[in-house]
């Protein structure tokens, strides 16, 4: 209550100075300034603006001003940086100065002119000739150490915590910098794995494919139609390359109806990938070349801080089969082919005793079919100790109804699956082209779930492009959110996405 008292009198004083700007005929918040530079070009061209006295016009962000009579230090911040300004009375004029004095506060946007010098402490500084304020801020931002620290409240008002905390500014401008790498580097026609087109696929589908996911549902009133968002992109690019275009990706917005985790947002940001005329092992290839090299445009580096582990991207990452990684850590050889009772058996302690599960989820009873089991169990309590880069290799085809089965083990799918910083980052198939199998498998999945009527619910213009012919092709899904994660060293996911999906703060009445 006293906070909200607190920030209640705020608001008055501050739109009681706003009145009386008005009433001296001084706007507030003027429709256009001049600047003529963003204050990192001001620092980097310093010594030749001081040599030959160039008056300079820089706006951003007030700090914290430090009066001193007739004088006055004040920080002033835009996107690039950081500049300290001194203000005098003799320099602005008397009218300019008291205007100074009696408006502008910290948070405020002001707008300076003059020639830069060097403090005794040196400081590169602005010599104030102009001063004025451009945005009159009714909510201050904080004052102790200018951010702000509850975890909660920086979510809930992003805007201010971007305003507040260099830091966290600096997370989604190197986000921005991973995506447009990412881009680049595939685009780019002159290295192996370059030459992709981006492309743009629905949102809206009558049927939600590509992935095993409860979709959101919604309706398009002027049709009739009940549509989902998307849960994957995969369908509509494997249209594209049954259409020509061979090698093809898209960077956007999935949306799944499931639990919200540090690892988990119902809206995130997926990049698919599919490329004609090859398999999963050259997706594999092409992963790691391409995080190795997104790493080192946007840090300079290829090992990462990851809480107390230093994660390593050079060189070539370890391929390991998931049933060798379950037979390592329960002792007993386990397969998709074994009966579920006799496979529960040797699973033994890592299945039923070890308490591995995350704490952010309740363990969920583990499922009767073999494949399904062994997933599962993976997951549970073996996915979160794989900190260094690892493709898992040849999942259960039963868990993998796009990959193609390996040749000589039909019960396993060339379907491999990065992992990193104990996070899965990219799944990746060998993509099933075979029309009839593909419709059988999407049966066999309905049937399992008890989906006994299979009419509406198998995507038969899927279907239609897989029979029209899809040459042998590999696809890969990115999750861009965890990735900036890694690179960026934050551990809950809702800190490397701006506008995360919170519980409203007030129940509507």
């Amino acid at each position: 209550m006293a906070e909200e008292t607190q920030t209640s009198k705020v608001l008055a004083d501050r739109l009681a100075k706003v009145e009386s700007m008005r009433a001296a005929g001084v706007d507030p918040y003027p429709p256009r300034v001049e600047r003529t530079h963003a204050i990192a070009e001001a620092r980097a061209q310093g010594d030749a603006l001081q040599r030959d006295k160039v008056e300079i016009t820089v706006c951003g962000r007030v700090g914290p001003i430090r009066r001193m009579g007739k004088a006055a230090f004040l920080d002033v911040t835009d996107m690039t940086g950081r500049i300290q300004v001194h203000a005098t009375r003799d320099a602005l004029g008397e009218e300019t100065w008291q205007r100074f004095k009696d408006h502008l506060e910290m948070s405020d946007f002001a707008q300076v002119s003059g020639t830069l010098f060097v403090t005794k402490t040196n400081e590169l500084t602005v010599a104030a000739t102009r001063l004025g304020l451009i945005s009159k801020t009714l909510r201050a931002l904080p004052k102790e150490h200018f951010g702000i620290k509850d975890h909660e409240t920086r979510l809930r008002r992003r805007h201010a915590d971007l305003a507040a905390n260099p830091e966290v500014r600096e997370v989604f401008l190197k986000r921005a910098r991973i995506i447009s790498a990412i881009r680049r580097w595939l685009e780019n026609p002159e290295h192996e794995f370059g030459g992709y087109v981006e492309v743009e696929t629905p949102i809206f589908s009558a049927l939600a494919g590509g992935a095993e996911a409860d979709p959101f549902r919604t309706k398009h009133s002027a049709l009739g139609l009940e549509l989902t968002l998307r849960i994957a992109m995969e369908l509509h690019h494997k249209r594209c390359v049954v259409g020509g275009i061979e090698r093809v990706f898209e960077i956007g917005r999935a949306f799944r109806n499931e639990g919200i985790s540090t690892r988990h947002n119902p809206e995130f940001t997926l990049m698919e990938l599919y490329t004609a005329y090859v398999d999963v092992a050259y997706t594999e290839r092409l992963t790691e070349a391409l995080i190795q090299a997104v790493a080192w445009d946007v840090l300079g580096s290829h090992h990462l801080a990851w809480g107390e582990e230093t994660l390593d991207l050079s060189g070539s990452w370890p391929r390991i089969p998931l049933c060798d990684l379950i037979t390592d850590a329960c002792g007993q050889k386990v397969h998709p082919g074994m009966a579920a009772p006799e496979l529960r058996e040797r699973l033994g302690k890592l299945a039923h005793e070890r308490a591995g599960v995350r704490s952010e989820e309740a363990p969920e009873p583990l499922p009767e079919e073999p494949g399904h089991l062994l997933l599962a169990v993976f997951e549970r309590h073996l996915e979160s100790t794989l900190q260094q880069p690892t493709f898992v290799t040849q999942f259960p085809k039963s868990v993998s109804p796009f990959a193609k089965a390996i040749p000589d083990e039909p019960l396993l799918a060339e379907r491999s699956e990065l992992y990193l910083g104990g996070l899965e980052l990219a799944p990746m198939y060998t993509e099933l082209n075979d029309p009839v199998e593909q419709r059988d498998r999407f049966e066999k999945q309905l049937a399992a779930q008890g989906v006994a009527d299979t009419a509406g619910k198998i995507d038969l213009e899927f279907l239609d492009a897989l029979e029209h012919g899809m040459p042998p092709t590999s696809g890969m899904g990115l999750g861009i959110d965890r990735l900036v994660m890694l690179l960026t060293g934050q551990r809950s996911i809702r800190d490397v996405i701006l506008f995360p999906l919170l519980r409203p703060e007030h129940a509507p009445h």
